[in-house]
């Protein structure tokens, strides 16, 4: 399981994904979201404004897990 730090509370799932290397941009976060299975603490998720707070996991298929953590 790889992590992800931020230094704010929280994090939107769009620019989680960012942040994660995912995406290039977070134009292409809608599009990622559309066709990528997301999982937010085992239960599944596209929101792209959904809040990812430190301890969170975060499970992208053909991807891997993330953990959201304070920085």
């Amino acid at each position: 399981m790889r992590e992800v730090s931020i230094q704010t509370e929280y994090i939107a799932l769009g620019q989680f994904l960012k942040l994660a290397d995912l995406i290039d941009t977070g134009g292409m976060a809608k599009a990622f979201l559309a066709e990528v299975p997301i999982r937010v603490n085992g239960e599944v998720d596209n929101r792209r404004g959904r809040k990812l707070y430190p301890g969170d996991e975060i499970t992208v298929e053909g991807h891997g897990s993330y953990k959201v953590t304070r920085r």
